[in-house]
């Protein structure tokens, strides 16, 4: 099931619609109108790799907080016992 991109000629409302056998002709959620035109998307991909590297991303992301909260958590402790 494609997902189309449209911009309304009328109000220049830009909007995706996910286009299934059964869907009515793409309107403009904005104003209604159905005088669009279909823009050029950029596609996804996806692979082992980029699976790979979103994965890592987030697995450094998610370290970095938890060594952030390390680090304030020791500091509120440092402030309340003193030196």
């Amino acid at each position: 099931m494609p997902i189309y991109e449209y911009q309304c000629r009328g109000c220049g409302h830009r909007f995706e619609y996910l286009l299934r056998a059964a869907s009515p002709a793409a309107a403009c959620p904005g104003c209604g109108k159905t005088e669009l035109d279909q823009l050029i998307s950029l596609s996804g991909v996806s692979s082992e790799a980029t699976r790979g590297a979103s994965l890592s991303a987030a697995h450094q992301k998610a370290a970095g907080v938890r060594n952030e909260k390390s680090r304030s958590e020791h500091k509120q402790q440092h402030d309340h016992f003193g030196h």
